[in-house]
């Protein structure tokens, strides 16, 4: 799966930082838990017939952070870097903050740019513990740089978040089960550029249950990847990232990890 930087259309950024996650500490393992497990993938995608991996994929070296304020100016300018040189950024977490930097990459080169949120919890604190780039603040980051954010799976979140929320742009996990239309709905919703970041918490504990915050009544495998799927086909992904793996002994969330990052790719570049 690994390939020189040159010959590369796809990047992997590893940011191995857990600073200011508030319950279950562990996230710095994931890149490392994630990549690992990808040695053990088959490279061939049975839905897309597709090998995704001929594209060129080159995993960075770690960014390693003090703070959350040189984190995201790191994360910024890597992916800014990998950007000028015509790469696909796929960024993988840590916690969730590490989102913010890839805001700001995206949204200095792409007009029209939407993030599609994937998450259990709203992200919308403007503080959350002193620090503005706090896992629990990414989404009121993304809001303060004019992007438009819609979220999906959401099941948590603060009296305070709820005050601001858009909620026509925010889709309730136990609405959701109710709804047929949802996935239709919430990529009407995206402008035509979209960047993708995916809380693993967004899944059901039942799929994924090694995150630092885990929720009851989330979605399932298929009802990710079907989103998954119907914005590639009616978008365009400009990059995305994948965060909040608490990586245990049991190998299978990091396992799953891996599977979704290779999926989406052979989503977004089966058809090249």
């Amino acid at each position: 799966m690994y390939s020189e930087r040159g010959g590369s259309g796809i990047v992997i950024i590893p940011v191995p930082f857990d600073l200011t996650s508030s319950w279950l500490k562990g996230a710095d393992k994931g890149p490392e838990a994630i990549i690992e497990a990808s040695e053990n993938m088959e490279l061939f995608d049975a839905e897309t017939r597709f090998e995704v991996y001929r594209k060129g994929i080159y995993t960075e070296k770690p960014l390693w952070a003090k703070n959350t304020t040189q984190m995201v100016e790191l994360v910024r300018n890597k992916i800014t870097e990998h950007l000028s040189e015509g790469r696909f950024p796929v960024t993988i977490g840590g916690e969730h903050s590490v989102s913010i930097g890839a805001f700001k990459a995206f949204r200095e080169i792409y007009e029209g740019l939407s993030i599609l949120h994937l998450d259990a919890h709203s992200d919308r604190r403007d503080v959350y513990e002193g620090d503005k780039f706090n896992h629990a603040c990414v989404i009121a980051r993304a809001e303060e740089e004019n992007l438009k954010v819609v979220s999906v799976g959401i099941r948590s979140l603060d009296i305070s978040e709820k005050r601001i929320l858009e909620d026509e742009n925010v889709f309730f996990a136990e609405e959701m089960r109710k709804d047929t239309d949802w996935i239709q709905e919430a990529v009407s919703k995206l402008d035509e550029n979209v960047y993708v970041t995916i809380d693993l918490d967004v899944f059901d504990p039942s799929v994924i249950p090694s995150t630092g915050t885990p929720e009851p009544g989330g979605l399932l495998w298929y009802d990710v990847l079907d989103l998954l799927k119907a914005v590639c086909a009616q978008k365009k992904v400009r990059g995305f990232d994948v965060v909040e793996l608490k990586p245990d002994c049991n190998r299978h969330s990091e396992f799953t990890a891996a599977k979704l990052i290779y999926k989406f790719l052979s989503y977004i570049f089966c058809g090249d």
